[in-house]
């Protein structure tokens, strides 16, 4: 049986030599080095995506791989793939750094500079307890596990395009629409200056904040910190006191998004136009990334500083985030195509014309979720929705297909 190897190394010299290495070793098959965590993930997903027998048997994880810390890193390759065994390199290999790399889910650590001999030993105990546990949970047919719910984040390229409105009617639409009923939940990750809970009419005592510092999120715990609307929909809202936002952390975030996903079908994060820690966080796991704006040179700029940004930080690379273009004109200059060749991001083929009476009423009363069915906006996007994969695709109100002059 041949043991398939993915090093995950950001240095490319360091990466040739245990590339080197590992194809010295009897039965193995290096693959491709992941440079940054994202990418791991990535490509972990993709193949399992497509046959979970695909899965490398053993993950070499290099210490100074980013933007994810290695342990963090580790525990989450142990928490979604649990049949891969993943190995730590450091050149430190203490006690401590070992015991550390167990409790997060390693099943080895190897000390640099790699030899022969304590790489194939390492290598060897990962494959074999990788091979064991893919018997004991079912050989190939198993899937991966951990967090299951499809994450979207909506960021604004920058303050009052709507990206709050469209978060708030996407997870309406996961939640509403479909053969099915889908669990789902909206988080309010604008720290600062969250308004999940004005548009939607709702005071809460407990926020995304109560939940800061605490590593293990137990389902009562999230539970008392979840409001649950009239419509059915779970919100998790933004402190009330923005400067409580500052308790919320990179770690936080990790945590609770791990949480959330193993209890609802779809999570929907509303990141807001300020960029930190948090948000960040949620944009680089998120399976869909959304970017909203509107066509004007001032928020296409907008867009464009933004996706510079998280390729420089390694959050997200433009190619992978989804821009939405809302409050679009038929006799606008700049349209779709040109903001997608301008900021190199892929544009929603579903777009969200400007219609600011048919939001006035329900969003004075703070009940959004009263949009009319039939009005532009709201099926455009609704139809994102669809389009996302988040909900069924939106019929056509009665009589639209209908010419005039001709009777039925």
């Amino acid at each position: 049986m041949t043991t398939r190897i993915l090093p995950a190394v950001s240095d490319p010299d360091a990466a040739r030599a245990m590339i080197n290495l590992l194809s010295q070793l009897p039965g193995t098959e290096p693959m491709r080095s992941a440079p940054d965590s994202t990418a791991l993930l990535d490509t972990l997903a993709t193949l399992s995506h497509e046959s979970v027998g695909d899965l490398p048997e053993v993950v070499l994880v290099h210490e100074q791989i980013g933007p994810l810390p290695a342990l963090e890193l580790i525990r989450e390759v142990a928490l979604r793939f649990p049949a891969v065994g993943v190995v730590l390199v450091s050149a430190d290999p203490t006690a401590g750094l070992y015991s550390a790399a167990m409790d997060a889910g390693a099943r080895g650590l190897a000390g640099i500079p790699l030899t022969y001999d304590e790489l194939a030993a390492r290598v060897g105990a990962a494959a074999q307890w990788a091979a064991g546990m893919r018997r004991h949970l079912g050989g190939a047919e198993i899937a991966p596990a951990g967090p299951g719910g499809r994450l979207v984040t909506v960021s604004g390229a920058k303050g009052g395009v709507g990206a709050t409105l469209l978060a708030g009617q996407l997870a309406l639409a996961a939640q509403t629409s479909g053969p099915e009923e889908r669990r789902t939940i909206l988080i309010d990750l604008d720290l600062l200056a969250g308004d999940v809970g004005s548009y939607f009419d709702v005071q809460f005592r407990r926020s995304v904040a109560d939940l800061a510092g605490i590593t293990d999120i137990s389902p009562q715990l999230l539970a008392e910190a979840v409001f649950v609307h009239e419509t059915g929909l779970s919100m998790l809202l933004a402190p009330a006191e923005g400067e409580r936002g500052e308790d919320v952390s990179e770690t936080t975030v990790r945590h609770l998004l791990t949480a959330v996903r193993a209890r609802y079908d779809v999570v929907v994060v509303d990141c807001g136009s300020q960029m930190h820690s948090a948000g960040a966080t949620a944009v680089e796991t998120a399976d869909t990334a959304l970017l909203v704006t509107t066509p004007d040179v001032i928020s296409v700029r907008a867009v464009n500083r933004l996706v510079r940004m998280w390729d420089r930080l390694q959050i997200r690379k433009a190619e992978n985030t989804l821009t939405v273009v809302n409050r679009l004109g038929r006799s606008g200059h700049i349209q779709p195509e040109l903001i997608a060749r301008i900021t190199g991001t892929t544009v929603a083929r579903s777009v969200i014309p400007a219609n600011f009476r048919e939001l006035q009423e329900a969003q004075d009363a703070g009940r959004i979720q009263d949009l009319d069915e039939r009005g532009p906006v709201r099926r455009g996007m609704w139809a994102l929705a669809a389009e996302l994969g988040l909900a069924a695709p939106p019929q056509a109100p009665a009589g639209l297909g209908r010419r005039k002059g001709k009777r039925p």
